[in-house]
């Protein structure tokens, strides 16, 4: 079960080291709260601090303790079925002297049966558990990306930076920082999405 509680782990923190490094396109002149031009007034740039936007983000939040609640129950699902194999290694060992050799024989190759039967099902909630994580990679790339398509085209930026300890940008001042904008963004979009409603969650009051 090692193996399995490692897994959880990773997709507890699934969104750590994903990365996002956006182009965009845009003739919009609004004003907004972060970003700037160049000198030369032909590109917008903005950044983001992605592990603030990780840690605030209410969608990530939400799907964390949906995967803690299914982790859980996967868990303990593996261990009800381990916990039940061993019951029966231990009446195999305690009946051993009270059974024929075709007895022992046939009840060894039983219990060699469902041992195989339980490893396949570890690797199988193991399994179920990657494809979980590859899906939550991928459906928060796409909702982050997705937003900051929109806010760049609405506020003319051309480029979009991810700022934290691991990426390349060493020094970014703060007028450029739009991280605030775009975890109330986010979060509005998702608070739109839970209650059916509709509506432009860029336009960050």
């Amino acid at each position: 079960m090692k193996n399995l509680s490692l897994i959880l782990n990773a997709v507890l923190l699934v969104a750590v080291g994903i990365l996002y490094f956006l182009h965009f396109s845009g003739n919009s002149e609004q004003s907004f709260t972060g970003g700037s031009s160049t000198a030369s007034g032909n590109l917008s740039i903005a950044y983001i601090n992605s592990d603030s936007v990780l840690e605030h983000y209410e969608y990530l939040k939400q799907e964390r303790v949906r995967l803690e609640e299914k982790g859980s129950k996967m868990d303990s699902e593996y261990r009800n079925r381990a916990q039940g194999l061993q019951n029966e290694i231990t009446a195999y060992q305690r009946n051993i002297n009270n059974m024929t050799y075709n007895q022992q024989r046939g009840a060894e190759e039983e219990l060699t049966r469902k041992q195989q039967n339980l490893e396949m099902y570890q690797q199988s909630l193991s399994q179920e558990l990657m494809i979980e994580q590859n899906k939550l990679q991928k459906e928060l790339y796409d909702r982050i990306t997705s937003f900051l398509k929109e806010y760049g085209k609405d506020r003319g930026l051309q480029l979009v930076l991810k700022y934290d300890p691991t990426s390349d940008v060493m020094y970014a001042g703060d007028s450029l920082e739009i991280t605030k904008d775009v975890i109330d963004g986010l979060n509005a979009k998702f608070k739109l999405e839970k209650s059916g409603g509709k509506g432009d969650s860029t336009k960050v009051k």
